[in-house]
């Protein structure tokens, strides 16, 4: 969900362009489509939380990223991209240019350059040996210990035996 955003709110400033000013809104319109497929990581479609208030005494609402995507799928990624705009008087001007649909039909054929778009890799990098046990290690509580950094222990056992068959 952010990196897509991060790349909407980017594309909608123009911040792609060699031409970029912040002062004027020369950012392209991004039409998304299958804004039901976003997903998240972890846990935050249980812990994530949209609140509103109403203008009355007591009148805030909130609702979790579930409940909310489940309401309105594009709702999400929309509230995602504005928060990723510049909050300034361009804004409403760059968020006007965003179409989101939750389906893979959209009305806007006559509209579209079809530039299909594809998210990058994620950029995960290798910490290298996470542990290095002393000689005699024993630890303390073993079978906590061991449910906990077995799996690690063993990743890097195996990455050392393909070190050394090569």
């Amino acid at each position: 969900m952010g990196r897509l955003a991060s790349q909407i709110a980017q594309v909608l400033m123009g911040k792609d362009k060699p031409t970029y000013n912040p002062s004027m809104d020369e950012g392209d319109g991004v039409i998304v489509i299958n804004a039901k497929d976003v997903d998240f990581t972890g846990r935050k479609w249980d812990q994530k939380l949209y609140r509103w208030h109403t203008g009355y005494p007591g009148g805030l609402k909130e609702r979790t990223a579930k409940e909310q995507h489940s309401r309105k799928p594009d709702a999400v990624l929309r509230a995602a991209v504005l928060g990723m705009l510049p909050k300034n008087n361009l804004r409403r001007s760059m968020a006007r240019k965003l179409r989101i649909f939750p389906g893979s039909e959209h009305n806007m054929d006559g509209f579209v350059n079809v530039a299909p778009f594809r998210m990058p890799d994620r950029k995960i990098r290798d910490k290298g040996d996470v542990l290095v046990l002393s000689p005699g290690f024993e630890p303390l509580n073993p079978e906590v210990y061991w449910k906990k950094y077995g799996s690690r222990l063993q990743k890097m056992k195996e990455k050392a035996s393909i070190q050394q068959d090569n």
